[in-house]
């Protein structure tokens, strides 16, 4: 029984455990160590490009975070569409499947352009940001996100909805909210930081 469990549950158990070690590192003693080998790549970030052309243009910083922030409307649209459907309270006309496989692959690409447009950010700000705890509790929360989304969210998807436990998909939907709120909400918390 222990055996075909873990076998069930590999991915989002492995997900979990890279969750679990992430927070570990960020509050444990880890985090004082890695930290001072990081300085040095948040310094390198701002000598690249993206990091000069951050700094010197604000024009260029502010034209590349209206793109991150419609690439965050765009993929909280997905979350939105798709959770809803999950509890019942939108789109219930649309097919499930359908929606699901729909909002994903929009979701994949508004993921795409928010690292993108993310990394071209930070890399302006990077040393500022470095030292930043909202910074990394939005890393945290955006891996968190990545990770429930793609280990536990969509492979519990591939199921037809009639199949599942309704109170495991509210369940998963409700986190899934959470969880990209809790992305946007770090992200927006940076710009009052510092």
């Amino acid at each position: 029984m222990p055996v075909s469990f873990f076998s069930t549950w590999t991915r989002t158990l492995m997900a979990a455990a890279v969750i679990a070690l992430a927070v570990w590192g960020l509050y444990g003693n880890m985090a004082s160590a890695v930290y001072p080998f990081l300085l040095g790549f948040f310094e390198w970030m701002e000598t690249t490009w993206f990091g000069v052309i951050g700094k010197t243009w604000g024009a260029a910083f502010a034209f590349v975070e209206a793109i991150h922030l419609l690439g965050l409307a765009v993929l909280g649209g997905c979350v939105i569409a798709s959770d809803g459907r999950l509890l019942g309270l939108l789109l219930t006309d649309v097919d499930a499947s359908t929606l699901f496989d729909r909002t994903h692959r929009v979701f994949v690409w508004a993921l795409s352009v928010l690292i993108f447009t993310g990394v071209f950010m930070a890399c302006g700000v990077a040393t500022k940001i470095y030292y930043l705890p909202v910074y990394w509790f939005k890393m945290l929360a955006l891996i968190a996100g990545i990770l429930f989304h793609f280990f536990i969210r969509r492979p519990l998807l591939q199921h037809e909805l009639d199949e599942l436990n309704p109170v495991v998909t509210k369940l998963v939907a409700v986190a899934s909210i959470l969880v990209w709120l809790m992305v946007a909400a770090t992200g927006r918390w940076i710009g009052f930081s510092g």
